[in-house]
């Protein structure tokens, strides 16, 4: 079966966001371009990564000697996005992604893959795999890459505090310390 390519050439906005109190969070990448939007789960850890990656690629451009492409150290403040997100409808939920430079374009280009059924299941009959694929394919400008990267940082930060005793989350409705046995 042919996969569905959910493809964003230039988008409008690219963020990660939640719906959810810290400690029961759910994570997700939204593109919007016009009036398409797509929105994908993924774990907190993933969205960390993410953002810690892109933020590598382009400071490693930055040191490419002759680098002909403006890359941006900061987040140019006209591309902060803090709104929240759009009507949340989930597309998929994330397995591999990949990240790349298009140096034609200038961009961050993005590829998220869902979980496939066997990831999840390896019992799988072979009338599951016959379902049609998709993916999530987004190309970003150097710009957008840094500013996707700050507000990622900033709401995975955003979760709950951790406990200077053993390191571990403090919930809302209380915290008993586990401190690892010497």
């Amino acid at each position: 079966m042919p996969t569905r390519v959910h493809e964003f050439a230039w988008p409008d906005r690219v963020v990660v966001g939640t719906i959810g109190l810290p400690g029961a969070r759910t994570f997700y990448l939204q593109v919007r371009a016009g009036t398409q939007i797509v929105t994908v789960a993924l774990e907190k850890e993933q969205s960390a990564l993410l953002a810690e990656k892109i933020d590598e690629i382009l400071d490693q451009l930055i040191t490419v000697e002759g680098n002909p492409f403006s890359v941006p150290t900061g987040t140019p403040v006209e591309l902060v996005d803090n709104d929240q997100l759009e009507s949340v409808e989930e597309q998929f939920r994330t397995g591999a992604m990949s990240l790349g430079w298009d140096p034609t374009t200038a961009q961050i280009v993005l590829e998220a893959f869902p979980i496939t059924d066997a990831d999840a299941d390896d019992n799988d009959n072979d009338e599951d795999s016959a379902n049609e694929t998709e993916m999530l394919l987004v190309r970003m400008p150097v710009g957008t890459a840094r500013a996707f990267a700050k507000r990622t940082r900033e709401i995975v930060g955003a979760g709950r505090p951790t406990c200077p005793l053993c390191g571990y989350p403090i919930d809302a409705d209380g915290h008993i310390c586990t401190l690892p046995e010497v």
